[in-house]
């Protein structure tokens, strides 16, 4: 379950390039007042999205078991795993439309369409995924398979209604069929945007993947803990994820209606409105994690609840830094300034949070290229966790640093 929950932030992260650039570009579209220009970008962007969604299909295909190998997931749970990625395959382009859709549109100011798919995803996904695992009347229980069934026709559903909505007219957008034949200028704008901030989202993605193989190999319980605490900590996401839209999508429409000072405000009020319900989210981790823990094992005494709750007290510390974080890159995405918030994702992961995760959770830490190993402080996940609140906290500040410099309401895009 772990995995797959990072497996389903990975799939929708390798369209973030043609999403984000088609976001920001749309916004600036918008904000100018030529729609035009911003179907035209809604189209470009959907045609890249489909090049990447045949490779991203046959690969997935092709390369699952590999990829759980890779990820240090054995026996029992490497087949399970397996088997739901198998059953995800034939959504992946459903999963593109959603991503990329949803992105044009909120470029566009149209936040609820976004909403309503992703609600009738989550209601389908619960609906069959719960049918099916439990079983009801003549309908077989399926188990973990049913798991995967639900998301896949989730995602599915979703990917049609927004196909629906851009085919009917949206926002100012209209889907033409006959209008997705490659520009080459159209492209080149979006990939000028897209690709540093697609990076940016895939490199987050792959470190995330990189540093759950080093908790991996603490065992089962510390990993079980981990995907507990994650699943708990997501909650937090939501709003902070709601606000990082509204600031890309402020601060790019301002900037193309050349309002530099209404992005700057914009941005700096998603950023207090997130920031204190991220930040009340933290002070619910920390006072009450064996509440929240003992909800999703049904004890507190729980061996994983137990690791778990430790876990919420440290990420509890980060809330208030990850909430600039996030809403800031967003409203940085929104306005094209996709080159300096990839510059601050490497520096925190490669510098920081993967290093540091190796020598305060494990043992022995293996020094590459030398063959020699140093001593580690054997702190177990909760170490990894503490490598996590620094690498947060070391970003936010550097992302911070580059709003208040102000160069990004002069990218031109």
């Amino acid at each position: 379950m772990g995995l797959m929950a990072y497996t389903l932030w990975l799939l929708p992260s390798l369209f973030a390039a043609p999403a984000i650039g088609a976001r920001a570009l749309v916004a600036r579209s918008v904000g100018s007042g030529n729609l035009l220009d911003a179907r035209r970008i809604t189209h470009q962007a959907l045609f890249i999205g489909m090049l990447i969604a045949v490779g991203v299909t046959v690969a997935t295909a092709v390369g699952g078991r590999t990829y759980v190998a890779a990820m240090h997931l054995t026996g029992d749970a490497a087949d399970h795993a397996a088997r739901y990625l198998a059953i995800l395959v034939p959504v992946i382009p459903a999963i593109m439309i959603e991503q990329i859709g949803i992105a044009c549109l909120q470029g566009a100011g149209d936040t609820v369409s976004g909403f309503f798919a992703r609600t009738i995803v989550n209601l389908i996904n619960i609906a069959v995924s719960a049918t099916l695992v439990i079983g009801i009347g003549s309908i077989d229980r399926l188990g973990w398979e049913g798991l995967a069934i639900g998301t896949a026709c989730g995602h599915g559903v979703g990917g049609l209604i927004v196909l629906g909505l851009l085919l009917r007219g949206r926002a100012g957008l209209r889907l033409r069929c006959l209008s997705l034949r490659p520009r080459g200028h159209a492209i080149g704008r979006l990939l000028k945007v897209g690709l540093p901030g697609g990076t940016d989202t895939l490199v987050v993605v792959g470190c995330h993947l990189v540093y759950v193989t080093i908790i991996n190999r603490l065992g089962t319980l510390a990993a079980a803990a981990h995907g507990l605490g994650i699943t708990i900590e997501s909650i937090s996401y939501l709003p902070g994820s709601a606000f990082q839209v509204a600031a890309a999508t402020l601060a790019g429409q301002h900037l193309g209606a050349a309002s530099p000072q209404r992005a700057v405000h914009s941005i700096q009020i998603a950023t207090l409105a997130g920031g204190v319900l991220l930040t009340s989210a933290g002070i619910l981790f920390y006072f009450c994690p064996e509440s929240l823990t003992a909800f999703f094992t049904g004890s507190a005494d729980n061996p994983t609840a137990i690791i778990t709750s430790s876990l919420l007290q440290i990420v509890a510390l980060s809330m208030p830094f990850l909430a600039v974080l996030m809403i800031i890159t967003g409203g940085l995405h929104g306005a094209g300034d996709t080159r300096w918030t990839l510059a601050i994702t490497l520096t925190g992961f490669l510098l920081v949070r993967l290093p540091l995760a190796c020598l305060l959770a494990w043992e022995q830490v293996p020094i590459p290229f030398l063959g020699i190993e140093m001593e580690g402080w054997n702190l177990g996940v909760q170490g990894a966790w503490y490598a996590m609140l620094a690498d947060v906290i070391l970003r936010s500040l550097l992302t911070a640093t580059r709003f208040w410099h102000g160069g990004w309401t002069k990218i031109q895009v």
